[in-house]
């Protein structure tokens, strides 16, 4: 059962207006466990003008206000209001930097934050990147009827082949993971060089403090395949929510065929399924900028045929420096 509850939070702080029609702001909260938990947003500056929400569920290992900003700034400009949370363990939020302890209790973090920032009156839809993905399906399973729908992009509902840990590796893992849950011991590819296509991107991430590069805790590699063999085991069929997935063709972190099985599984009557020859892993920041452009025309264009009563756009906007970030890419407070 999903247990949500929100603690006391700090006042949003704005850190910008960019000077393209939307503002960044953050402020951290705290979860049921007492831990401060690090938020951010990207907003129109004219509320008369907000479509729809957006609330953002990253990857592993990376966080919301560095990473995952092009995707804030782009929603922000296309009139959407964005909103994105630093999970336990991840960017700016307390907790043991790369470790996941219980992936329920993520969960539950999202559905009390992102709940707490919805509004009746509009449209609300998950993003979720790579493991957000199953954030996002495990959110949809809690609240079936609460999500106006979700975009998937490169969703882990399962690890592809070529990033799976060897079964002797496995039987370790089940063994001692109560024992030593934080150990950064087990062997794993180099996620960043697979993921992300361009060495700009590659550079960032190396260079952002808020990013974990170490090996996977024994823990968190545990609870992330028991959340990946859940989706595909148990869930795929039971997705109702329209959606839409978004996966690059030759993708070596998560397996577009699983996406496929998803999309051919799942209940919902609306569900769209977009395969981009040739793109890797990190389809809305690693690409190169005419890759981007295209997937965030679909993205948008899909986003704005669910957003009742509102027209689509012509332009997408094409956002690709942020003035409240330094020139490392680190948004600093």
């Amino acid at each position: 059962m999903l247990h949500s509850r929100l603690g006391e939070s700090k006042p949003m702080q704005e850190i910008d207006n960019n000077g393209d029609g939307e503002m960044c702001m953050q402020e951290y909260v705290r979860n049921s466990r007492g831990m401060k938990l690090f938020s951010c947003r990207w907003v129109p500056t004219k509320s008369d003008e907000i479509k729809g929400q957006v609330f953002l569920c990253h990857g592993y290992a990376v966080e919301c206000a560095v990473t995952m900003r092009g995707t804030g700034e782009r929603l922000a400009g296309a009139g959407f209001a964005v909103y994105g949370l630093d999970y336990e363990g991840h960017g700016r939020s307390e907790g043991l930097q790369g470790y996941v302890p219980d992936f329920d209790a993520l969960v539950a973090d999202c559905d009390a934050f992102f709940v707490s920032k919805t509004t009746p009156t509009y449209s609300r839809f998950l993003l979720g990147e790579s493991m957000g993905g199953t954030v996002a399906l495990l959110l949809h399973r809690a609240r079936p009827d609460f999500w106006t729908g979700a975009v998937l992009v490169a969703p882990m509902c399962k690890i592809a082949d070529d990033m799976k840990i060897n079964p002797a590796v496995a039987n370790v893992l089940r063994a001692v993971t109560s024992i030593i849950p934080t150990w950064k011991v087990v062997p794993s590819n180099d996620v960043i060089d697979f993921a992300y296509k361009t060495q700009e991107k590659r550079d960032e991430i190396r260079r952002n403090p808020y990013c974990y590069k170490g090996k996977p805790r024994l823990k968190t590699a545990y609870e992330l395949v028991k959340a990946s063999m859940h989706i595909e085991a148990n869930l795929l069929h039971q997705v109702k929510m329209p959606f839409l997935i978004v996966h690059g063709g030759a993708d070596k972190v998560t397996d577009p065929s699983v996406s496929e099985l998803l999309y051919r599984s799942a209940a919902s009557q609306d569900k769209t399924f977009k395969v981009y020859p040739g793109m890797w892993h990190a389809l809305t920041s690693g690409e190169s900028p005419d890759n981007i452009r295209t997937v965030f025309r679909d993205i948008i264009e899909w986003l704005n045929q669910r957003s009742e009563g509102q027209p689509e756009m012509s332009e997408i906007p094409d956002t690709t420096t942020s003035k409240c970030c330094t020139e490392t890419g680190v948004c600093m407070l």
